[in-house]
């Protein structure tokens, strides 16, 4: 018989060792925590309160719930995915008698192709921002390097930055960076970003408030947060034409696809981004299928 202990104490002891053991991202567990606060919300409208006290009709409505309240597939999934890791969790530990998720499913995320930006249109976000780091301000400087090193190395935001000084090699033209999982990988960038990390390594100096590792600072000179990034992007799309998205991830989205455009081959576009599956890159060709399509609709006299 499993001993019965409060959800909200259970859901913070998982959460602690997805941190400390399973090495997840940030990012992952602050999402888990979300739902699982919230799925503990909805259990208390039941009378539900501790961790025996599960079971599978109950997370079934509490899906069906955020389902009627609008919620996303992908969200819906992420939820599903959450609590089968915490049920699976507590029955090992003896905190439920079976695990009670492991028949619950989620619906099937929506596939929608992502946001990916021209040529042209890279060109002039870039040029714009290296007319404002020719004016030597040390933060335009930094912007300039952020965004070539988003779109040369297809990163994403968590990896730029979690980028070290000591990550960089000019020699190689090269980054070391920790992706998902706490995973190292390689990754190379051009010589335009090169330039642009050059000259912001010369004006860092203007934003250092104490010694720290970290490449891209912020204003009180300590490491750049993931919202700084996002704000940077989102203002630097808001006036290019497209739907969908407008953070970080529409330029590593940009980054490979115009890799495959350029006939880089699936696998090695893979080990770039650092897929765990080919699949997920596989998106991508798809993105390169629709965009060569388009072209063909409207240059082709007999499209």
């Amino acid at each position: 018989m499993a001993d019965a202990v409060h959800l909200g104490g259970a859901a913070d002891e998982y959460l602690l060792t997805l941190a400390g053991e399973r090495g997840l991202s940030e990012h992952t567990v602050r999402s888990y925590r979300a739902d699982l606060r919230d799925l503990i919300a909805f259990a208390a409208t039941r009378s539900v309160t501790t961790t025996t006290q599960l079971d599978l009709e109950l997370l079934r409505d509490w899906l069906w719930a955020g389902s009627n309240a609008g919620l996303a597939k992908s969200t819906l999934a992420r939820r599903s995915a959450a609590v089968r890791s915490f049920s699976q969790w507590l029955a090992k530990g003896g905190r439920t008698d079976s695990d009670v998720a492991a028949r619950l499913r989620a619906p099937k995320s929506d596939k929608h192709l992502p946001r990916v930006l021209t040529r042209v249109q890279v060109d002039g976000l870039l040029t714009g921002l290296a007319a404002r780091s020719d004016a030597g301000d040390a933060a335009a400087a930094r912007d300039l390097a952020i965004v070539e090193m988003l779109y040369a190395s297809a990163l994403r935001v968590s990896e730029v930055v979690g980028l070290n000084d000591s990550d960089i090699d000019f020699g190689a033209l090269t980054a070391r960076v920790t992706g998902k999982g706490s995973k190292e990988r390689v990754v190379p960038f051009g010589i335009p970003a090169a330039r642009a990390l050059e000259q912001y390594r010369l004006r860092r100096g203007a934003l250092l408030r104490q010694p720290t590792p970290a490449l891209f600072l912020g204003a009180r000179g300590g490491r750049l947060g993931s919202r700084a990034v996002y704000e940077l992007v989102a203002s630097l799309l808001a006036d290019i034409p497209g739907s969908g998205p407008a953070g970080p991830h529409t330029l590593r989205h940009t980054a490979a696809t115009h890799l495959l455009d350029g006939g880089a081959d699936l696998r090695s576009v893979q080990q770039m981004l650092g897929h765990a599956s080919l699949g997920t890159t596989q998106l991508y060709t798809h993105v390169s299928s629709e965009r060569l399509k388009e072209s063909y609709r409207m240059a082709h006299p007999r499209a």
